[in-house]
């Protein structure tokens, strides 16, 4: 086959399960925010059930699991929990779950220390940081006040952690059932995102990282100030070079497809498309763009206090990449605000 296509099967409904290979089944959990829900799935391991991300922790997404529990598992316990990452849609009930069933949470190194990591109260020391991490990329006084707060949103979403895990590594396959699957590490929306490729059922849950209409959030964070985040997650997209265009591509949102070279191919592109906007920027305002004034190039959407960070996060994922390019340089202004501009 060539090019993208999307797998022609209907999204199963709350508390069901759909089957799309042999020992695979689909379920979809709502979510309390765009895109509305998350894809999770079910993997048949003949005496028990593997169950690959979680949800949200929410009394609503529980009643959702104990549906499938009660109607799709044929009988059988889970017997392990993977999860691709740490974000809450994906880890949010993974102390439910390993609770629930007195399974082991199986994840990558880099999500379950950054899962710890995020789920710890910050410190004064870490507000400072953030706070000074937004201003000196341009945020304004009267809205950098929301990063002084010591709340922990993270824990809103993930109230509790699994106290071990077991690890998974990237290229070394994982027996689920009769199949191996392999492990294809994605980086830069997360340290060690964990994908699963079975090459005997042509199948691969891929999470966030090669999702079928949007392209996963790429962002700078405060504790990573100068991280390159964009180039390690263009570069992971090479991982799934040996998977063929027939797989069918599971992905954490929207619809299940086939075609995912073409679909890495227009992701590609549509970041050289950004990219290509702030280097003409860059031509246009020779004293140099601070993160804030790169979103009317790069979003089509008003950024609102709300998704702010968010905003300054992905455009200094790509001004950070034109940098490491040698495209762009950096220079503290008058203000003590880094600005990017052309590189001589």
């Amino acid at each position: 086959m060539n090019g993208f296509v999307y797998e022609d099967i209907e999204p199963p409904e709350s508390g069901d399960a759909k089957l799309l290979a042999p020992g695979v089944k689909w379920v979809r959990l709502t979510l309390p925010f765009p895109p509305d829900h998350i894809n999770v799935w079910l993997i048949d391991e003949g005496e028990s059930w593997t169950i690959v991300d979680t949800g949200l922790a929410r009394d609503e997404t529980k009643a959702e699991w104990e549906r499938v529990f009660e109607s799709q598992l044929d009988g059988k316990p889970v017997g392990r929990l993977i999860c691709t990452h740490f974000h809450p849609d994906h880890m949010g009930l993974a102390a439910w779950i390993c609770s629930r069933w007195d399974v082991e949470l199986w994840t990558t190194l880099g999500e379950y220390m950054t899962a710890r990591y995020a789920i710890t109260p910050a410190t004064p020391g870490d507000i400072e940081n953030r706070i000074g991490f937004y201003r000196a990329n341009g945020i304004d006084a009267d809205a950098i006040g929301q990063f002084a707060t010591p709340e922990n949103l993270y824990r809103r979403g993930v109230p509790d952690l699994p106290a071990h895990y077991r690890r998974i590594h990237g290229g070394r396959a994982l027996p689920l059932g009769a199949q191996a699957w392999l492990p294809i590490i994605g980086r830069g929306h997360c340290p060690e995102h964990a994908c699963l490729w079975s090459q005997d059922l042509n199948v691969a849950i891929v999470g966030d990282i090669v999702l079928p209409r949007i392209t996963p959030n790429i962002g700078v964070w405060p504790v990573d100030p100068f991280a390159d985040p964009l180039r390690d997650y263009l570069d992971s997209l090479d991982g799934f070079s040996g998977v063929p265009e027939t797989t069918l591509i599971l992905p954490a949102h929207g619809q299940p497809y086939r075609g995912v070279g073409a679909r890495i191919a227009a992701i590609r592109a549509h970041h050289e498309e950004r990219l290509a906007a702030l280097r003409q920027a860059f031509a246009e305002n020779p004293a140099g763009l601070r993160a804030v004034d790169c979103f009317k190039l790069l979003f089509k959407r008003e950024i609102t206090p709300r998704v702010v960070g968010l905003a300054v996060g992905e455009a200094l994922a790509h001004l950070h990449l034109l940098e490491s390019r040698g495209e762009a340089k950096r220079a503290r202004d008058e203000s003590d605000t880094w600005r990017f501009s052309a590189a001589l």
